[in-house]
């Protein structure tokens, strides 16, 4: 029982100087800390110049160990600046790749308005006017792919003369009435137009086949053909009037040549019926080249003396 107590009494022992020592600690800190309070609320002299000493002591040396502290939030500060100079460098060089795509597309608008500008000094033929209409209606098959135009015979409308959008060739005047005519566009199955390839200068025919793409048929070397190629009117035939535009060629998913028109097919209003006139036709090529074959007078038989002009005397 003794050895029991003697035990039970040590284990006792410990945690009542455990506790103890704490609330002394506590006790201790707490009566600093009201001290300190105190003391720096007294406006005396000697405190104040208690508390300058301290501060003198204290201040430097807690400099000295935020010092690690502050250099790191300065490189981190540095850190930050250099990303943000690297980003608008980075973009920087961005634009300036952007600038120098942007002038090289400068200088060739620049060469090609150079040559526009020589070109006005072209002269155009006069011949080649235009009278406006506007789109009444279309056929509305899919069979049949045309417009009807507000103009007719009244105005001068011929059959056969080419009709243009503001940009590229539409078709062709295809019956003209008193008050309207019927315009064949390009994209129908019975339009046949001759064009020409810039800049391999390749003829074919544009055949229409009732569809947005019409095919470009009968060409003369395909492998010269790339797509984006220029399509114009050759002027072959005497059926449209030569260099308007049709639009650009294009790989159709069926792997044939096709043309993207530049006419907007989707907003046809207005239409510029050209007065196209007739071209002259050369049944005999040769006459080109070769004067009128010249004059010579007849034969004398033997003996005979030609006349002479001014003479009145006989035989």
């Amino acid at each position: 029982m003794a050895r029991d107590h003697k035990s039970s009494g040590g284990k006792a022992t410990g945690d009542d100087y455990v506790r103890p020592v704490r609330r002394l600690v506590v006790g201790t800190l707490v009566l600093v800390m009201v001290l300190l309070f105190l003391v720096w609320r007294i406006d005396s002299p000697r405190v104040e110049r208690m508390r300058t000493a301290v501060i003198d002591t204290i201040v430097p040396r807690v400099q000295w160990v935020t010092a690690p502290l502050t250099g790191t939030a300065k490189l981190v500060a540095d850190f930050q600046s250099y990303r943000r100079i690297y980003d608008q460098n980075r973009e920087l060089r961005l634009e300036l790749q952007q600038m120098r795509a942007w002038r090289e597309a400068a200088l060739q608008l620049e060469q090609e308005n150079a040559k526009l500008l020589d070109l006005n000094n072209v002269r155009i033929d006069p011949t080649l006017t235009y009278l406006t209409g506007e789109v009444l209606a279309d056929s509305g098959s899919p069979f049949r792919q045309s417009v009807l135009l507000n103009v007719g015979a009244r105005d001068g409308i011929i059959d056969g003369w080419p009709a243009m959008d503001g940009i590229g060739l539409v078709g062709r005047i295809s019956g003209v009435g008193s008050h309207t005519s019927r315009v064949l566009l390009l994209t129908d199955s019975s339009s046949k137009v001759p064009v020409l390839i810039q800049p391999s200068g390749q003829r074919a025919i544009l055949s229409g086949d009732n569809t947005i793409y019409p095919v470009l048929e009968f060409i003369e070397n395909a492998d010269q053909i790339r797509p984006g190629d220029r399509v114009v009117s050759s002027g072959d035939g005497g059926i449209f009037p030569p260099d308007l535009l049709v639009g650009q060629v294009a790989l159709g998913t069926d792997r044939r040549l096709r043309v993207r028109l530049s006419a907007d097919y989707e907003r046809l209003e207005f239409l510029r019926v050209l007065r196209a006139p007739r071209t002259e036709a050369i049944n005999d090529p040769g006459g080109l080249l070769v004067g009128p074959e010249p004059t010579f007078p007849p034969a004398l038989d033997d003996g005979q003396m030609p006349a002479v002009a001014g003479d009145d005397s006989d035989g």
